[in-house]
């Protein structure tokens, strides 16, 4: 391993150590956030800019270094900025966030790997040479795997990093909807009795089926024979 390889590897570690010394999962729970709701929302309404920055940075950051509560960050997103606003920040910032881990595995381990395993991974390299897009868009749709996962896998494929921001993006588009809308009747649990509302229920529900939306999805992309689109 090169130098910058080790000290950038060295950086994330420290990042993510760090973390975890300062017990930042504490902070990322949905409770912690139902006890500060009105403190941050009140904040929002003084700085939404900056709020929403801030929120955008946080949200890179966590899925940059592949750190647990992107979904909790979802849900918040939904709560804070409404599903127009919070669907936004939370695409963007999920695609540049996978984007970038994507890049620092490619960077680190790539080589290393493709090297180690050659034989077993040219089958894959194959096949990502000749459908990679679509076949993201697949894992994207449809969430077998963590998305974190996913981010470092493929990097140690050929597929392009233009190509694999770009699919991420419009694959986790229906996800991202869906955990922002959820997110946005968290504003409204007061009680039990509110977790019965209709429109959280909606939300549940909706959660449950997306992977079926996907599939649905899926087949008819390929039934319409649109796969060229992603090539």
């Amino acid at each position: 391993m090169k130098n910058n390889q080790i000290i950038l590897l060295t950086i994330i570690v420290f990042l993510i150590v760090l973390f975890f010394i300062l017990d930042v999962q504490h902070y990322m729970t949905l409770e912690y956030f139902q006890v500060q709701r009105s403190e941050i929302i009140s904040f929002y309404d003084v700085h939404p800019w900056q709020t929403m920055l801030i929120f955008f940075a946080m949200y890179i950051i966590m899925t940059g270094l592949s750190l647990p509560g992107a979904t909790l960050l979802t849900l918040i997103a939904g709560a804070l900025f409404g599903l127009l606003v919070g669907t936004i920040l939370v695409s963007f910032a999920s695609s540049i966030g996978g984007t970038l881990a994507f890049l620092f595995s490619r960077y680190l381990f790539k080589d290393a790997i493709q090297k180690r395993f050659k034989q077993q991974l040219t089958p894959i390299n194959r096949g990502i040479e000749k459908e990679g897009a679509f076949y993201l868009f697949t894992l994207r749709l449809v969430p077998i795997f963590p998305f974190f996962i996913i981010n470092l896998a493929m990097a140690l494929t050929p597929i392009k990093t233009w190509t694999f921001y770009w699919v991420s993006q419009i694959g986790m588009l229906l996800a991202t909807i869906i955990y922002v809308n959820a997110g946005m009747q968290i504003n409204n649990i007061e009680s039990l009795g509110d977790i019965l509302s209709q429109n959280l229920i909606f939300s549940l529900i909706l959660i449950g089926i997306f992977p079926l939306i996907a599939k649905k999805v899926l087949n008819y992309i390929k039934a319409s024979k649109k796969k060229d689109f992603f090539e």
